[in-house]
């Protein structure tokens, strides 16, 4: 079946500026449209409110938090400068991997309408349209360029098209219906036996340069280099009629296939096959996007990472061979090998790929890349590797958590696509991660080598911003000026005598330790940040009471840094704790009715603090303290020249920071006491410190 050519990723080089206006406008409407086309699935409303699995928000999170997104990214890069709907770019911002920061609980969101969010769709589509039409554009789009927003925007919507329709197809029967624009494939029948087919050993390159034309996710970036020794390959994906063997083997029922994460998961589910598979008294079924048909035994099969590895440890029990799933530097191996090339621009993919065939799988005898099956499309391949950091690898200044919060070890690799991923993820560069008992349209095939399935350190301890605030935060003591959190934290504690404690909120808490010295006197302190890679640290040690780090000593010297909870007399506060990921300038409405609020180091770093300021009373219990610090460093980089507090000449005069938060606080807030300096020393190397005074204020609620 042939379709229309859905819109291929741009080349965003070039010397034709209205040219490249154009083919962005048409990428952005193609992709707002399929992905609206994606949820007329859906059969009447309440379908979109309804869980598809407890572990995901409701559909109607999807459908806006695409949608938001593009607001919430054009306004860092300064192509627009005001939001259209601030409560519905709060709570659709947050909350699509199960991370500890989201916050899934049903009883904390006040769901819209879905006709207000079809409204709010049709709002952004049209701001976004105009921001292509007008906005100055000049060539090529990079990394740094505002544009580049613009096109995060686009490719992000075309991740969460596939995301969505995994969700589509693990929801209720009831809830889903055909629809014309995503017909499922109608070949099936037997497949043939699974072959090894040899692969010669050899050198594999991955990252990409700065200097690619096309868009990039953070993790693309770098240089890795590695010699693959030479390995076996399943000539095709393993299909459902292969995998049966295992079912029909007891393999769901047997200890000893299952490594022990993957057999907790088993033991939690009660899975006793595939996910998608559906028993029918003697027969089996598919569950497909929006139908369940009978059984297509030539389909790969698609299951999780746990389901594949337990699959293959069988597979080496039956046969006496080392069988396992491929390495990344494998996967690239053999892309090479086969001689697989890019989706082209102007004609289909010679693959099950990028919605040019189907809305579903399809026999794993359909496309050959040289000897082999389907190197790329039809399902994700799960591989061994747990995503990691190439070298040289930088976040994304406007998107800091995409790939971050998944250097954890617990989030695998897949690779090649699956009929649907679209534009970023259907490059060969495309590095797209999940939890291992996620369930993504994903198969496998398997390896027969000797060599182990290694993989580079995962955790990306060596973030120079990271470890300069984690040693900020919970390192030595310089100069003899004392730890700059813990001393805020003494002062508050101080500052509420005897008034109520029971909930603190401590805004750009960034690694979060006066989140923990706060916990010493309130019953339980919530930490929000920005930056999910700062939230990520306080988390892990809440959960672990450690953390490593490295530091800068000089060039390319470092030193490695362990710092516990316990060394500081914090570890027994753990569980008055919590971090999430927020705006200051935009919070969702449950981080409210605290008796005490820290704004740290922040509102000189936000690009409205007015908002925030005169806002922030609607969070604080009437008596409430707000304590803000901050040494007025006043930046075009984070905050325009006209929403600055102070720091500039009023009627030819000095017009202070301090002056200007009296009258944006004098509404609600008393000053309790005079300001004080505090003074705080970041390191930065071995030979190089940042000296800075703070200024503290303390602001009763009296309104």
């Amino acid at each position: 079946m042939h379709r229309s050519l859905f819109a291929r990723t741009p080349c965003l080089y070039g010397n034709d500026p209205e040219r490249m206006r154009a083919e962005i406008r048409d990428y952005f409407h193609t992709t707002f449209d399929r992905y609206e086309q994606l949820f007329e699935t859906l059969v009447c409303d309440e379908a979109y409110y309804k869980k598809p699995i407890p572990l995901r928000h409701p559909l109607i999170f999807y459908f806006g938090h695409t949608a938001t997104f593009f607001i919430n990214k054009l306004l860092l890069v300064g192509l627009i400068s005001e939001r259209i709907h601030p409560k519905f770019e709060s709570i659709f911002s947050v909350g699509v991997d199960e991370m500890s920061w989201d916050d899934l609980t049903d009883t904390h969101y006040d769901w819209p309408r879905l006709a207000e969010l079809r409204a709010y769709r049709d709002q952004v589509r049209a701001l976004v349209d105009q921001v292509i039409a007008s906005a100055p554009l000049t060539l090529p789009i990079d990394w740094n360029h505002p544009w580049w927003a613009i096109v995060m925007g686009i490719e992000h919507e075309r991740i969460h098209l596939e995301t969505s329709s995994v969700l589509i197809r693990q929801h209720a029967l009831a809830h889903v219906q055909p629809h014309a624009a995503w017909g499922a494939c109608k070949l099936a029948g037997e497949p043939p036996g699974n072959e090894l087919v040899s692969i010669e050993g050899g050198a594999v390159r991955l990252g990409k340069e700065q200097s690619d034309p096309h868009y990039g996710w953070d993790n693309e970036y770098g240089l890795h280099e590695a010699a693959v020794s030479p390995f076996q390959v399943s000539q095709y994906l393993v299909s459902n009629r292969e995998f049966q063997g295992f079912v029909d083997a007891g393999g769901y029922r047997t200890d000893a296939w299952w490594e022990e994460e993957g057999r907790g998961w088993r033991n939690f589910s009660q899975a006793q096959h595939p996910n998608f598979w559906i028993a029918d008294g003697s027969n089996w079924h598919l569950r497909l996007m929006t139908e369940e048909v009978p059984m297509p035994w030539d389909w790969p099969v698609e299951v999780n990472y746990h389901e594949a590895k337990a699959f293959c440890n069988w597979k080496a029990g039956q046969t006496g061979q080392p069988v396992r799933l491929p390495t990344e530097d494998e996967w690239y191996r053999l892309y090479d090998v086969a001689g697989v090339a890019e989706v082209p621009s102007d004609q289909a993919a010679s693959a099950n790929l990028h919605l040019d065939r189907w809305a579903s799988a399809c026999p794993v005898t359909t496309y050959r890349h040289g000897e082999l099956f389907d190197v790329v499309g039809n399902v994700w391949q799960w591989t061994e590797t747990p995503i990691y950091p190439l070298e040289g690898f930088e976040v994304h200044p406007i998107y800091d958590d995409f790939t971050t919060p998944t250097f954890d070890g617990r989030h695998n690799l897949l690779k090649g696509g699956s009929w649907i991923s679209c534009g970023n993820e259907s490059l060969r560069s495309a590095r797209y991660a999940f939890r291992r008992h996620f369930f993504q349209h994903a198969g496998f095939r398997y390896v027969v080598s000797d060599a182990p399935a290694s993989a580079p350190n995962v955790f990306y301890e060596s973030d120079k911003q990271l470890s300069e605030y984690a040693e900020f935060h919970y390192g030595d003591e310089y100069y003899g000026v004392p730890n700059f959190p813990g001393t805020l934290a003494q002062i508050a504690i101080r500052a509420m005598g005897d008034k109520p404690a029971h909930r603190a909120l401590d805004l750009g808490c960034a690694t979060g330790r006066a989140t923990f010295e706060l916990a010493r006197h309130f019953d339980h302190v919530t930490g929000v940040d920005f930056s999910a890679r700062f939230i990520n640290l306080g988390v892990q040690l809440a959960e672990q009471g450690s953390v490593r780090y490295t530091l800068v000593d000089e060039g390319e010297l470092v030193s490695y840094k362990t710092r516990r909870l316990a060394d500081l007399g914090l570890d027994g506060l753990r569980g008055k704790v919590a971090f999430l990921q927020g705006d200051a300038c935009n919070l969702k409405p449950i981080l409210s009715g605290y008796d005490f609020i820290l704004a740290a180091n922040l509102i000189d770093r936000l690009y409205s603090p007015a908002k925030f300021l005169t806002s922030v009373h609607e969070r604080i219990n009437l008596g409430g303290i707000l304590m803000l610090s901050s040494p007025y460093t006043w930046l075009e980089e984070h905050t325009r020249r006209e929403d600055w507090v102070g720091g500039y000449k009023k009627d030819g005069e000095n017009f202070t920071t301090l002056d200007g938060l009296k009258i944006l606080l004098g509404k609600h807030f008393r000053l309790v006491q005079a300001p004080q300096d505090v003074p705080f020393v970041i390191r930065e190397t071995r030979r190089k410190f940042q000296h800075t005074l703070a200024e503290v204020t303390l602001w009763e609620r009296i309104v």
